[in-house]
């Protein structure tokens, strides 16, 4: 292979970002367990619930989410007594040192809601795959739609229960937040998807409007925290505190009581209470990014440069092979393109779909982009 150089000149490099997006839309039916819970993993460790789109001891399974929950040590549901209590309180404050950060103290930051600076003191966490999420979840294209039917989103037979509320990132295009330490961040709020509109009759986390704030989105995360405040039908004494009158209830594992959140979760194992809001997924959807960063090298070629090779087979006896007389023009052909660095080093190549013919009567610009 003949190689000859010539080097880039400034504007002869550009650099370009472009944002693809793929539609992700996770139905409640596979969250549910569609494999009779084979595609629903739990580990010995008791912290999270991990939900696959095929039973995951499958080469075939892919991660969808995770979930578990946790609480603050000043929450009210955090006792000596209550189940998994240490555990649930290190998930909280993992999920905050991570989300939140610290304060000037270098003490651990709560969940707050940016719309009302409610602390969130219980809260469920819904970290998404990075296979789905990829870059980041689109802003303002998040929906989550939960059950308030029934125990389930689903009965045995298939039956969809008619009442949901949806919970999504409406304002996150253009009204999301830059304070966190994992980047960006929008406000989930409740709406009614179909049937009871009841649930809306309150406020939650002190946002009295048609539409309460019941969680946050973290994008570049790929976390959704959802406030204990959807789960609770009783206002009394809460922190997070709510006036739901029907709202996504969390059922105990083997009764058919269905408990709010803050009842729920003291005396349930954190793989009951993810059984629990699992169980009540109708639907899951979002858009990911990719961020695709280009950079686009223009290989100019004048009408004088790379005329001849100096590859050994372009010449015969001392002559030039393309060449049957003295006066021909001379002839190359094009077929790699090769980037080096200022050492001479060869750092890319790209091929041509076919060999370009060069001489001196064309000039040809050669537009090498390279992904990153």
């Amino acid at each position: 292979m003949a190689t000859t150089f010539k080097n880039f000149l400034s504007n002869d490099i550009a650099n370009t970002r472009t944002l693809l997006h793929e539609a992700i839309p996770i139905t409640g039916s596979i969250v549910s367990g569609t494999y009779s819970d084979n595609n629903i993993k739990t580990y010995g460790h008791g912290m999270f619930e991990s939900t696959y789109d095929y039973p995951y001891l499958s080469s075939s399974a892919n991660q969808i989410f995770d979930i578990t929950v946790g609480y603050a040590a000043t929450s009210e549901c955090s006792a000596s007594t209550s189940t998994q209590n240490a555990k649930k309180i290190n998930i909280y404050n993992q999920m905050a040192q991570y989300l939140v950060g610290y304060d000037e103290t270098g003490s651990i930051k709560k969940f707050t809601m940016p719309t009302t600076s409610a602390e969130m003191r219980d809260c469920y966490f819904v970290p998404f795959a990075r296979l789905l999420s990829k870059d980041e979840i689109k802003k303002g294209s998040a929906t989550l739609e939960l059950s308030v039917s029934g125990n389930t989103a689903y009965t045995e037979d298939g039956t969809i229960f008619s009442d949901r509320i949806k919970l999504t990132d409406t304002s996150g295009s253009t009204g999301y937040y830059v304070d966190s330490p994992a980047g960006e961040y929008g406000v989930l709020f409740a709406s009614t998807s179909v049937g009871t509109a009841a649930f809306l009759q309150g406020e939650t986390l002190g946002d009295a409007t048609t539409n309460p704030a019941a969680g946050l989105l973290y994008y570049q995360a790929g976390i959704a925290v959802l406030s204990a405040s959807v789960f609770n039908e009783n206002p009394a004494g809460l922190l997070d505190s709510t006036l739901y009158v029907n709202s996504p209830r969390i059922t105990s594992v083997g009764d058919a009581t269905t408990l709010g959140f803050t009842a729920g979760v003291s005396g349930s194992t954190i793989e009951q209470m993810a059984t629990g809001l699992r169980n009540r997924i109708y639907n899951i959807s979002f858009n990911n990014t990719t961020e695709l960063n280009s950079t686009i090298y223009f290989c100019r070629i004048g009408h004088s440069d790379f005329n001849y090779s100096s590859n050994p087979t372009y010449l015969s006896g001392s002559e030039i092979r393309v060449k049957t007389r003295a006066s021909d023009t001379p002839v190359t052909y094009f077929t790699t393109v090769g980037l080096y660095s200022a050492d001479n080093e060869l750092l890319a190549v790209a091929k041509l779909s076919e060999p370009l013919r060069k001489d001196p009567t064309n000039e040809i610009t050669l537009r090498v982009r390279l992904d990153y």
